[in-house]
């Protein structure tokens, strides 16, 4: 076999891709764009936050996820009684040996569901800064690290829903990205109805790639080029959002550090050696606008967080 024969990064990761979102799709009809921007984050090391009424699929689209990676997998469900040791773990007496030992909490898993977040008080919430942040947890006055491969999605309904908690902008910038499923096509609901008559899909969903395919992922976004000019053109779109009308504060350079990272890892997907600028305006929006915090009279005359990084889009200079 001569060099030529071996594939290539983008190839490989390509693959690795492809093999995940096909085996998603098994269960998570019509929503390719949404899987898309998920893997995305999972390859460029962020985390999501997905936000949509009840019904949408959000926990679907996660538990999918989990399934098709050969990890370990855990499950939050927040509700307002959930505590921070909860999530986080407790150290336990043992009479045996008269000494206190660590029982890990389901943080210690490598993909980690977090089910209706903002359902939990904030004290809660706050339980997964640290984790999301550095991949590490301060407990008992002791720093312990999560897994090598440690990966959040946050699902979420709207804050106007009852008993929710809306969670903080600190909070909020340490997701990668942000986006909604919506609903989908009808043709494509009757296919989700008759797949559902015997019984559920997900439950024979299983393992398509191994945990050392999805680090080798990880790993392949990394060296995927981005020039100058387009870490530039990054940076000059997230800075736009600090001057644009309307906004009380703009998005931080954590934003720009998440959308250089996710276009690497959709010209990955694409199969590209480069990031282009197409790949920073199809992700610019959901890395960015949940940053955003408005004006209250911006709110009140219905301009959005959405409608200010599009309108960005369009007069930020586009490198040639």
């Amino acid at each position: 076999m001569t060099k030529a024969d071996y594939p290539t990064v983008t190839q490989s990761g390509k693959a690795i891709y492809q093999k995940i979102s096909d085996n998603i799709q098994k269960v998570v009809k019509g929503q390719s764009a949404a899987i898309a921007k998920l893997l995305a984050a999972f390859a460029s090391g962020g985390h999501v936050l997905l936000e949509d009424y009840p019904g949408t699929g959000k926990t679907t689209l996660a538990k999918a996820l989990a399934l098709s990676i050969d990890a370990s997998f855990k499950r939050i469900q927040f509700t307002p009684d959930l505590l921070p040791s909860d999530i986080l773990g407790v150290s336990i007496f043992d009479r045996r040996d008269r000494l206190f030992h660590f029982h890990e909490g389901p943080i210690f898993a490598n993909i980690v569901l977090v089910d209706e977040i903002n359902r939990a008080s904030p004290r809660t919430q706050s339980a997964l800064l640290e984790a999301m942040a550095e991949s590490q947890v301060s407990v008992d006055g002791q720093i312990k690290k999560l897994k090598d491969l440690f990966f959040t999605i946050a699902t979420q309904n709207p804050v106007g829903s009852h008993g929710t908690y809306p969670l903080p902008e600190a909070q909020m910038d340490r997701f990668a990205i942000k986006f909604s499923l919506g609903y989908i096509e009808p043709e494509t609901e009757v296919q989700v109805l008759s797949d559902r008559l015997q019984s559920q899909p997900i439950d024979r969903i299983e393992p398509c790639v191994s945990l050392e395919e999805a680090i080798a992922l990880k790993q392949q976004t990394k060296k995927i080029r981005i020039s100058p000019a387009i870490q530039r053109y990054v940076v000059d779109i997230v800075s736009a959002t600090r001057s644009a009308p309307g906004v009380l504060l703009g998005a931080s350079p954590r934003a720009s550090l998440a959308l250089m990272k996710l276009s690497q890892a959709l010209a990955l997907f694409n199969e590209s050696e480069f990031v282009t600028p197409e790949h920073v305006r199809e992700l610019a929006v959901a890395a960015i606008a949940h940053r955003l915090v408005m004006e209250s009279q911006a709110r009140f005359s219905g301009v959005t967080a959405e409608n200010t990084v599009e309108e960005i889009l369009n007069t930020v200079s586009v490198p040639a």
